[in-house]
């Protein structure tokens, strides 16, 4: 499920954080430096490292556009660099000078919220880069942060234990004791979920701590009723503390990692974990899922970055709601629409169908040319598997006729494979197919774009048998 498909060994020191914008990948350490990398081949940007503070960076983050990359620092300040050349815009130094602990842009990109040592939130207009708003958790050091999905509230986590919520005028609207020993880290979800007791609209949010555990939440964030914070369940798995937690951008998967040296990945809907990385050899600090991909890093106090890419057929095994049989497809929901995506192992474009509205009228006009231009799916891969789950759909609206399994279709062509093999990044395809697209498309994988390191395709024979299987019994 989880290929490591690249390692980075560049920082001296521990590495503290990772964060991802659509292009790039940051990392920042104990050793003073911010490093920036091209998510396109892992190269390392020629103005990287950034160097700028006088000690260890403990948080780095990316805004919404991606233009920007905020760090901040046990010296006290905040610094945003500009990701275009690595040029310092500006430096945003903490009332008391208390060192910073966390730092988070809101959803909109028009705020810095920066959480310190001495418990201090402060929160930034990222235009005037002057001080909009401040305020002070009860007890403790500000160790975590996160946004609301419409940016109108934000979640603290303290060293005390508790999680905090606020609105953007930096009131104190609930607080709730979660983690005995401490909050460590904290994310929230920006997919909805249905709560059955309620008509409102909740978010899921995890948090973690010094008590070895990750606990679900639903939260609910109304400007005219405020925020609620419901306890949903516990996550176990490690034996240590938990440093890091982190949703993928669909909000299907969990990822954690800890002083146990051991990631987790969970499959939020149910709890369960799907797989347990363990290739760092120190505590692992930091986790972070790509945007519109799920594209994980982590890092660890053994100075590395590991770059993994998960695949979702089995992570979203089972996950998708079924869509009542009486609803038509092009009545259809975005929820409906969601659901089914799922059902075909292509979650990887909830988030993207969700941001372009694609209900069911809408999926059944996609084309090839809409996929390509207008929902910008570069991969040739990706827009043949999508059109041909479309055009499936539209078949079994008229027959009701079953397709043949999806790991039976070559993902280049979307045909029944007949010699198929496995290449370098994990995937099978038709022979034919992927050595036409070795030759004509250089060395990159069909599925993810990204760079193949071996061109040598090994037979997968259990496919080939499993195929001829299925064939035999459609022809009784």
């Amino acid at each position: 499920m989880a290929t490591l498909i690249h390692s980075i060994s560049d920082h001296s020191d521990d590495v503290n954080y990772c964060a991802f914008s659509s292009s790039f990948l940051a990392t920042c350490s104990l050793d003073k430096t911010v490093r920036v990398y091209s998510l396109s081949n892992f190269a390392e940007l020629p103005y990287s490292p950034l160097r700028g503070h006088t000690y260890a960076v403990h948080c780095c983050c990316f805004s919404p556009s991606g233009g920007v990359l905020a760090s901040c620092s046990t010296d006290g300040t905040a610094v945003l660099w500009d990701t275009r050349d690595g040029r310092r815009l500006a430096v945003l130094g903490q009332p008391h000078a208390s060192p910073l602990r966390v730092c988070r842009f809101s959803p909109h990109g028009s705020r810095l919220l920066a959480g310190a040592a001495d418990g201090t939130v402060q929160l930034w207009d990222t235009e005037s880069l002057r001080p909009y708003r401040s305020g002070n958790v009860k007890d403790g050091s500000l160790m975590a942060c996160a946004f609301s999905p419409n940016g109108n509230f934000f979640v603290t986590g303290s060293s005390s234990g508790d999680l905090t919520i606020w609105d953007d005028k930096m009131r104190c609207l609930y607080n709730e004791k979660a983690h005995d020993l401490g909050v460590t880290c904290c994310d929230i979800s920006s997919h909805p979920v249905s709560d059955s007791e309620n008509e409102f609209r909740y978010f899921q949010m995890a948090s973690c701590g010094q008590d070895n555990k990750i606990k679900l939440w639903l939260v609910l964030f109304a400007d005219f009723l405020g925020a609620e914070l419901k306890y949903k369940c516990t996550l176990n798995g490690h034996s240590a503390p938990v440093l890091a937690c982190a949703f993928s951008y669909d909000g299907q998967l969990l990822v954690s990692g800890s002083v146990d040296k051991c990631v987790i990945i969970y499959k939020t809907s149910t709890g369960n974990a799907l797989h347990t990385l363990s290739q760092h050899t120190r505590y692992v600090t930091t986790c972070a899922f790509a945007p519109h991909s799920h594209l994980l890093a982590t890092g660890s106090m053994d100075k590395t970055v590991h770059i993994w890419q998960l695949d979702l057929k089995q992570s979203c095994a089972g996950s998708a709601v079924e869509t009542e049989s009486n609803v038509a497809v092009e009545d259809w929901s975005e929820e409906d629409v969601s659901a089914w995506l799922c059902a075909q192992n292509l979650a990887d474009f909830v988030g993207l169908f969700k941001i372009n509205n694609i209900d069911g009228k809408e999926l059944l006009k996609l084309t090839k040319e809409s996929l390509a231009n207008e929902l910008k799916i570069e991969s040739l891969g990706l827009r043949s598997k999508v059109l041909q789950k479309i055009e499936e759909l539209r078949r079994t609206m008229t027959s009701g006729s079953v397709p043949a399994p999806d790991e039976f279709l070559c993902p280049i062509t979307r045909e029944l494979m007949k010699d198929p093999v496995i290449a370098a990044d994990g995937y099978s395809y038709e022979r034919e197919a992927v050595e036409h697209w070795i030759s004509t498309k250089r060395r990159t994988s069909p599925m993810t774009n990204l760079p193949l390191h071996s061109l040598m395709l090994t037979p997968n024979r259990t496919l080939k048998m499993a195929i001829s299987r299925w064939l035999e019994t459609q022809q009784k």
